[in-house]
């Protein structure tokens, strides 16, 4: 079967692993999923993209809550999911976990990543994570307008050029910068905007060797299993949800999309 990935204007989202996250997937053309650390604005960003046409529920066997909407623009419909508000990927959390196995087995078409444009440095940490595992994202720097107050200046180009993905800036309270995150956002869903985003290259001989040892073995065991390096790392951090998953088989389900949606 021909990879979606192999085709810029299709949809790379995991339709089956997004059903069995509870997103309903009907008529539907692009997901994007809303990340971000806490106190961003995310929820303000989520509101005014898809403004009355939202509903909120639980993740299928959390306790957390999922809010999704949706919005049309140049004839396609977009899947707006607000992932939790979280500071790292690495699963310490229920949030966290949630939010990572979202875009690591959902594998949404755009993940727009918020952050606060007054505490870029600590909001850059899980913009980073993020695009250690998917390469279909923009930044959306929101409360300039707070970070102007503060006489922060940000050079949103020379931003783009590090991370290898868009910049948006943006004060979502003011509405102001939303119909360029939404053209953006199209951009990258549509192919239009090739993302080379930054990844960690500096790893020692000794690690790289490992992790291509497991990373063989888990295309191995499980195949079409994406996202194969983070895995590996994760498992070699001792990274136990992921432990938990690969011995319970889950893992095998999530990357072949064989588990349907719960009841």
């Amino acid at each position: 079967m021909k990879d979606q990935h192999n085709c810029e204007n299709c949809p790379v989202h995991h339709t089956e692993n997004l059903i069995r996250l509870g997103i309903a997937m009907d008529r539907v053309d692009y997901v994007v999923a809303l990340a971000g650390n806490p106190n961003t604005g995310k929820s303000t960003v989520f509101n005014n993209l898809t403004g009355l046409r939202q509903h909120t529920g639980n993740w299928p066997g959390k306790t957390v809550v999922r809010a999704e909407g949706g919005f049309s623009y140049n004839e396609k419909r977009y899947k707006v999911v607000d992932l939790p508000g979280t500071y790292s990927l690495l699963s310490t959390s229920t949030d966290e976990e949630v939010a990572r196995d979202f875009i690591l087995f959902g594998r949404p078409d755009v993940t727009v990543i918020v952050a606060d444009a007054t505490r870029l440095e600590r909001n850059l940490n899980l913009a980073l994570q993020i695009l250690e595992i998917t390469d279909r994202a923009v930044l959306c720097l929101n409360l300039m307008d707070e970070a102007r107050r503060h006489h922060i200046e940000i050079d949103e180009r020379s931003l783009s050029r590090e991370l290898g993905i868009p910049v948006v800036l943006a004060e979502a309270r003011q509405k102001v910068g939303m119909d360029r995150l939404i053209a953006t956002i199209e951009e990258v869903a549509s192919g239009k905007y090739v993302c080379k985003p930054h990844r960690v290259r500096t790893r020692s001989p000794k690690l790289s060797h490992a992790i291509e040892q497991l990373t063989n073995k888990l295309s191995e065991q499980f195949p079409g299993l994406p996202n194969l390096n983070w895995v590996a790392l994760r498992l070699l951090e001792g990274d136990q949800s992921i432990i938990d998953a690969m011995q319970s088989g889950e893992l095998g389900k999530l990357g072949a999309g064989l588990i349907t949606a719960q009841p």
